[in-house]
């Protein structure tokens, strides 16, 4: 049974990628399993300078799901290359993508360029659709014209493969999709979280600090999967698909959809051992539908 998967020539065991922002810098977990089951991993994302982050409360649970507003919290792009991506590659032989965020194309540039250098980072993930913080991040992503200029302003640097990440928070995503490709992006992930909002009724205000964050969780699932399958359907590069992802189930449709590899966001948070169930459901789950190579479902419908 076939479960290896191949990413602009990056090998993946098995399709299986914990999503940036949910899995921390990876070393995080060590504790909890041997990560060496998963197909890679997203690390947290990253900018120029260290970053606090939004004021708290930034995290309230919603049914189905939760809103995050955590601001893209981070050390720094040096830290990361430093100190956060070695320490992960000493027990960590999987792909490494490294989630750079930036408030200028100057600043993703800067990062980018950097984090290509690394020989223990393997893909650039850049993230051009957080919704939680301003000036920045969504708002190369809400436009066609913005996000091909961070586009090729990147791959100009970037030795690396580079996935562009998607914003959901738009009127036509195929067209920034569209557009990303032209730019020369070498593979897209979408999608991330949908800008939302709940309200504390005792204390007659949002549950966040910042008011509106990102909504994520199993309620976005159908979402996701229609927003990826018509990508898949008008571009020729590849996905990794991510979005209410929570069992093996759900990488099958996933990857049906058009995704060549899958990634599992809010899940992680609400059982942080889902990614290693998921990696062992999914040979069962293939057995289950007559799948004997995983690669024959990708775009299948």
């Amino acid at each position: 049974m076939v479960t290896e998967v191949n990413l602009c020539g990056i090998r993946l065991k098995n399709p299986v990628i914990p999503a940036s922002g949910t899995f921390g810098f990876g070393t995080e977990m060590a504790g909890m399993y041997d990560l060496n089951v998963l197909g890679g991993i997203s690390l947290k994302g990253t900018t120029k300078n260290d970053r606090y982050g939004n004021e708290c409360p930034r995290i309230a649970e919603c049914p189905e799901g939760m809103i995050n507003s955590v601001g893209l919290q981070n050390p720094g792009i040096d830290a990361l290359l430093e100190e956060k991506v070695p320490a992960l590659r000493k027990i960590f032989g999987g792909a490494i993508i490294a989630n750079i965020s930036g408030f200028s194309v100057e600043e993703y540039v800067h990062c980018c360029e950097k984090a290509s250098k690394s020989p223990e980072i393997d893909i650039l993930e850049v993230n051009i659709s957080c919704p939680n913080v301003h000036g920045g991040g969504m708002a190369f992503g809400t436009s066609a014209t913005a996000a091909a200029e961070v586009t090729a302003a990147v791959k100009a640097v970037s030795r690396k493969p580079v996935f562009i990440k998607l914003s959901p928070n738009v009127t036509d995503i195929v067209e920034i999709a569209r557009a990303c490709e032209n730019a020369g992006a070498d593979g897209l992930t979408l999608i991330n979280t949908i800008l939302g909002m709940r309200i504390d009724i005792a204390r007659r205000k949002p549950v966040v600090a910042n008011r509106y964050g990102g909504f994520s969780g199993r309620a976005i699932f159908p979402i996701a999967l229609r927003m990826v399958n018509q990508v898949a359907s008008a571009c020729s590069i590849p996905i990794m698909g991510c979005g209410g992802v929570s069992c093996a189930e759900d990488v099958i449709e996933m990857m049906m959809a058009g995704a060549t590899a899958v990634q599992v966001g809010a899940e992680n948070l609400r059982n942080p051992m889902v990614c290693k169930q998921i990696v062992e459901e999914l040979p069962q789950v293939m057995n289950k539908y007559g799948i004997s190579d995983i690669n024959e479902i990708i775009k299948a419908v």
